[in-house]
């Protein structure tokens, strides 16, 4: 009987011990929830300081437009005011002078070279008119002298020269033709010159006399 007793004992310590340690185990192997996540602190309103209030923009004032002032014969009278000599335009002093114009003349002075000869003749021919040497008929178009704000002063003439042959005691005279027309300088008679196997010619100067009889000169 004591025997019985004291086996029911150790029986129910070892259920209990077995109890205890399976709850034991049940806690230590239950998932533990995570803590709650806190919430940051909050960051405090920034304090805005109160801006003053700019002053509403009022109509700009118009500065007073100068009259000219007039004289007391001229308001007494009632003649309008004259404008002031600065008030004109500059365009007018800007405007370029104009060059100045040739002098033209009436008459040129020439001077021919019969090479075969050597026989040399000055003579004027006056403007428009045919003028014979030898074989030869110059016609004077224009004679100018340069003006006096140019480089270099100068006689210029513009001329004609065509080749008539005598006709013969007998014979029609043949036909002339034109050998020569341009511009000729007295001061430079190599820069167009005229081109004859037999003549030479060139001019000397203009002038507004009349014309005097051709004289040769050996």
């Amino acid at each position: 009987m004591t025997n019985r007793r004291f086996l029911t004992g150790v029986a129910t310590l070892a259920l209990a011990g077995s109890l205890a340690g399976g709850g034991a185990w049940a806690l230590q192997n239950t998932p533990q929830q995570p803590p709650a996540a806190q919430a940051p602190p909050t960051a405090p309103a920034p304090v805005v300081a109160p801006q003053p209030s700019r002053p509403t923009p009022g109509p700009r004032p118009v500065a007073p437009v100068a009259t000219p002032a007039t004289t007391p014969s001229a308001a007494a009278s009632g003649a309008p005011a004259q404008a002031s000599p600065a008030a004109k335009p500059a365009a007018a002093a800007d405007k370029p002078t104009e060059p100045l114009k040739r002098a033209r003349s009436s008459v040129a002075v020439l001077q021919a070279l019969d090479k075969v000869t050597t026989e040399t003749m000055r003579f004027e021919a006056p403007v428009g008119q045919p003028i014979r040497y030898k074989t030869l008929v110059f016609t004077v178009r224009a004679c100018e002298t340069t003006a006096p704000d140019e480089d270099a002063p100068d006689s210029v003439a513009y001329v004609t020269v065509d080749t008539q042959p005598k006709a013969l005691p007998g014979r029609v005279a043949p036909p002339g033709r034109q050998i020569y027309k341009g511009w000729m300088y007295a001061n430079s008679p190599g820069l167009n010159p005229l081109e004859h196997p037999v003549y030479d010619a060139w001019l000397i100067a203009c002038k507004t006399s009349a014309p005097v009889a051709p004289a040769a000169s050996r």
